[in-house]
Parts: C-alpha cells; sequence; structure tokens
C-alpha cells in the first residue's frame, strides 16, 4: 500500500487573521478560499508545492458537535491546545526571524532538542502550536 499525506486540518475562529499569516507570515500559497465570514474554509500549502495542504477551517462547523463540544474547543483553541503541525525548513534560523517579524507568538526560540531535533514554536492566530524543525 502506498499513502501520501494529502491535507491535514487546522481550526481558525477568524479566517481573515489565519489567512494573513499563512500567506504573509509564512509565505504559503493559497489554493482555496470558499464560504463566507466565519464559515471559510481556506485551503494553503508551500509555494510551488501541490502535494501537501493545509486546510484551514472552522472548528465547529460539524452539525453533529453539540453546544457542549463547541465550548470545549473554543476553550482548546483559547488555551492553544486544540490543534497543532510540525514544519521544516533547511533555515531554521532566518525562518525563525521572518515569523517572528511577521507578529507571531513565539512559544520557544530556536533550540537543540534533547531528542535529536533543532526547532522552534508559535502560535497561529488561533492559537495553533506552529513547531518549525531544521531540516537536516
Amino acid at each position: 500500500m502506498e499513502l501520501t499525506v494529502h491535507t491535514t486540518v487546522l481550526p481558525h475562529d477568524d479566517p481573515d487573521a489565519s489567512l494573513a499569516f499563512y500567506r504573509d507570515v509564512l509565505g504559503f500559497e493559497v489554493r482555496s478560499d470558499v464560504g463566507k465570514g466565519a464559515m471559510r474554509w481556506i485551503t494553503v500549502g508551500p509555494a510551488g508545492r501541490g502535494g501537501t495542504s493545509i486546510l484551514l477551517a472552522p472548528p465547529a462547523a460539524d452539525p453533529g458537535i453539540t453546544d457542549d463540544e463547541r465550548r470545549t474547543i473554543a476553550e482548546m483553541m483559547a488555551k492553544g491546545t486544540y490543534g497543532w503541525i510540525l514544519l521544516a525548513t533547511p533555515d531554521l534560523a532566518g525562518t525563525f526571524e521572518k515569523v517572528q517579524a511577521g507578529g507571531a507568538e513565539v512559544v520557544q526560540e530556536p533550540m537543540e532538542q534533547p531528542y535529536g531535533v533543532r526547532d522552534c514554536a508559535f502560535r497561529d492566530p488561533a492559537g495553533n502550536l506552529i513547531r518549525i524543525q531544521e531540516a537536516r
């Protein structure tokens, strides 16, 4: 069996802020933007690499989610514990500087981890944890 990662999903609570972060700060290209208001689904990905995407989606749009679950999701997003993703770059220091200069909330400056990677971490506008690892 041969599988690849096509799309992963991260929640957003402000589509315009999320779009600006992923497009303008991280430099991802916008592949689609559908819906209106807070009910927008935005697909972004590394420029020129159509194989893998991130779908920025309203987290509580599923009609099967209860009001209690919507509150829990909102609370987890506010704490930054609901969604996260790992990215990689060959230039961690340069990437860190650009993302920090773009106004992203820094969670961790670049450092060598005890498990053998060098990485840093930010939060996107929805509170999602974005870890960026140095590709070696």
